[in-house]
Parts: structure tokens; C-alpha cells; sequence
């Protein structure tokens, strides 16, 4: 991971844990995991093959968030997320930071729904074994909404995340024998089951 990266994770850190240590009365901190059951976007071996539609894979989130308000409420968080999708018998998976900026209701007793935008930035992608550096766009902005159940401290909640832009990551593929540039389309469609822990 470069210089850059750790400096830009551990400040986006820092700042949330700044931000809830000052919080008022009423606003809370805490941790929250999970997993995320995900595809991205099409994948093509050549300028000339036909796009090949990815099957969703199993992957994880792990991060920190912070709460403002109670029956309207703004939730930022921090999370470190790792993605897979499988192409026939090949895998591709992304490590990323994922920061969602969330307005939410209560809507009744421990029910609430919420959106906002997810601000992303892609720490690392692998393609059966080879390690893509050439992504369009390290920084990208999607959405994220759904409903959650709140108990006291405990919360749990799912949501969905689309991508706004195709956000390609192209590489050399040599499986076939010959040279020959593929591309991904990095892009993510996932649904994340979630818990999380007021501290």
C-alpha cells in the first residue's frame, strides 16, 4: 500500500473518531461488520469477445461510524471492504475504503430506513492471481439504502450499493495464449448485511 493510501486512510480515521469524541448528548459511536454478497460489472478478454456476466461471491466490511440525531438522523462511516465476483472459473476481488454519508428516519419503534451517497476509494484489485493497478478512477461515488433495526446499542441493518459510473480496470491477459488486454468493469452491485455496536 503506498505512503499516500495510509495517510489518506488514517486521516479519514482520525477525523471520524475527532468527530464522535465531541459529540453531544443523544449522538453515539460505535463499530459495526459484516458481510457483503456481491457482483461487479461485466468482464471483457478482449476488445473483440462478448461481455461475460458475473456470478455474486461472499465478501466482508469491517469499520467505525458515528451518529447524529435520534428520530432524524445523519450517520457517517468509515468502512474497509472486500468484494468477489467470479467470471467462469476466475476471480476478481477488490479491497477498498468505503465512506457512506447517511440520512435516516425512525420510522417505527426500532424500524428505520436511510440513503445517502457512499464515497469509495479502491485500495487494491486482483484478477485470477494478477494484481491490477490500471483502475479509470481509485475514487468513486455510489449509493447506498435501506432499513435498519436499532435495539439500545445494537443495530442491524441491509442495505443495497450500486455504483453511479462504470469505473474500468484493464489489464494484460495471457490465458489465451497470446497477449491481449481485458477489462473489468470495478463498478459494485452488493447487498450488505450489517451489525453494529454503540460504544
Amino acid at each position: 500500500m503506498s505512503y499516500f493510501k495510509k495517510v489518506v486512510m488514517a486521516s479519514a480515521f482520525f477525523a471520524l473518531v475527532g468527530f464522535s469524541a465531541s459529540a453531544q448528548n443523544g449522538n453515539s459511536f460505535g463499530l459495526r461488520g459484516g458481510l457483503n454478497y456481491s457482483a461487479n460489472g461485466d468482464y471483457f478478454e478482449s476488445a473483440s469477445s462478448n461481455a461475460k456476466n458475473p456470478d455474486r461471491n461472499i465478501g466482508y466490511h469491517i469499520g467505525v461510524f458515528g451518529k447524529i440525531g435520534n428520530e432524524f438522523f445523519l450517520k457517517p462511516e468509515l468502512v474497509y471492504t472486500t468484494t468477489k465476483s467470479d467470471y467462469s472459473d476466475d476471480e476478481f476481488s477488490v479491497q477498498k475504503i468505503d465512506a457512506p454519508i447517511l440520512f435516516g428516519v425512525q420510522v417505527l419503534g426500532p424500524l428505520n430506513v436511510f440513503a445517502g451517497p457512499s464515497f469509495q476509494y479502491i485500495l487494491d484489485t486482483e484478477f485470477d492471481g494478477i494484481e491490477i493497478n490500471d483502475v479509470e478512477e481509485d475514487f468513486t461515488v455510489g449509493l447506498n439504502f435501506g432499513v435498519g433495526l436499532s435495539f439500545d446499542n445494537i443495530g442491524i441493518d441491509l442495505r443495497y450499493e450500486r455504483g453511479f459510473n462504470e469505473n474500468e480496470a484493464t489489464f494484460i491477459d495471457t490465458n489465451l495464449g497470446s497477449a491481449s488486454v481485458s477489462r473489468i468493469d470495478t463498478r459494485p452491485d452488493q447487498l450488505i448485511l450489517s451489525l453494529s455496536i454503540a460504544l
